[in-house]
């Protein structure tokens, strides 16, 4: 009954079906690409390459695809037109502020606490994506969807236990791992769940174009890193060596690959929203646990077998439930 309701749907409504194939194409590409990026970069990054450097020559990649994107489709000149600096600073400069400080709070925290419990907190994330989604755009979630997400989070967490390494707590102070490890963790994802309903909101409500904010989200992130190289040791790194050091003609393969995968997280958030984006970031973990077993021969972990279902079966039912409006009786 619910698949003839939905073939109805999609026949009265072709627009719909077709954002809704580009939906699950974009999905399937990030998917991939973020499953596979590990081992990518693994194999062609070598050591002594300086983080920075990589960092900025992949915004540098995603502003010129976004460009060359935008040409292609046509809205280069109309966005061009239309481009004003507060516009830009509401749509992305928030977003992409937030982004910077999650950042940070991340890496305090990971330097703070073990793997096991760093890798729990973290994935709260999804759940305050599913919580800002609401409260800024109104956008609710079924009873079901609500019991997919909490799957999600399980088959998440199992995933990050079998991919812990370890790695114990640097302090065995309580204080502070609270202050410096627990706190700094959970601040990170509210922000993390801020910033993916922002950028949703900036896409779908302000209809700001997916290419145009990837376009100014890096180009404000590049400018947030390069002022901090002054400090940094990546900065001094640079100064001494040279932006490319340690670069190789592979080098770009992953620099790309991931820039690409920037590009698609943009349109699948304008698209689906940050609640699926974090669907497909979980669901990546298992490609790149399938990736390993195939080039590595590394077998997948227990805890990967057993969050498999659990995200295929959160998968379904979150598509299957999508939260509807009761009709008033009359």
């Amino acid at each position: 009954m619910a698949a003839t309701e939905s073939k109805k749907v999609n026949s009265e409504n072709p627009a719909a079906a077709k954002t809704g194939g580009k939906v699950w194409f974009y999905s399937l590409l990030l998917t991939l690409q973020y499953g596979a990026q590990p081992l990518i970069s693994k194999r062609f990054v070598r050591h002594e390459v300086i983080v920075t450097s990589s960092v900025l020559t992949c915004e540098a990649v995603k502003v010129i695809c976004a460009l060359v994107l935008m040409a292609k489709e046509g809205t280069l000149k109309k966005n061009y037109r239309e481009w004003t600096l507060f516009g830009s600073l509401t749509a992305s400069g928030l977003p992409a502020a937030i982004y910077a400080l999650q950042n940070s709070l991340l890496q305090i925290s990971y330097k703070n606490l073990d793997s096991l419990t760093f890798s729990i907190l973290n994935q709260t994330k999804l759940f305050f994506t599913a919580l800002f989604t609401y409260i800024i755009l109104r956008q609710k979630q079924s009873i079901q969807q609500i019991g997919a997400l909490f799957l999600l989070i399980m088959a998440a967490v199992l995933l990050s236990v079998g991919e812990g390494s370890s790695k114990a707590s640097s302090s065995s102070k309580p204080d502070e791992i609270l202050f410096y490890g627990i706190v700094p963790v959970l601040v990170a994802s509210v922000l993390s769940g801020m910033a993916s309903a922002l950028c949703q909101w900036a896409s779908q409500v302000k209809k700001h174009s997916s290419y145009l904010m990837t376009v100014e989200m890096s180009i404000i992130g590049s400018l947030c890193l390069i002022s901090s190289t002054s400090k940094s040791p990546d900065g001094e790194a640079i100064r001494q060596h040279g932006f490319f050091y340690g670069w190789t003609a592979l080098t770009l393969i992953p620099v790309i690959l991931n820039a690409i995968g920037g590009i698609l997280v943009g349109l699948v958030t304008s698209y689906a929203g940050g609640v699926r984006k974090g669907f497909v970031i979980v669901s990546a973990l298992l490609v790149t646990a399938l990736l390993q077993f195939i080039f590595d021969g590394k077998l997948p972990s227990p805890y990967c077998l057993v969050a498999l279902p659990l995200v295929m079966i959160s998968i379904s039912i979150y598509q299957k439930y999508p939260y509807r409006v009761k009709k008033k009786q009359m």
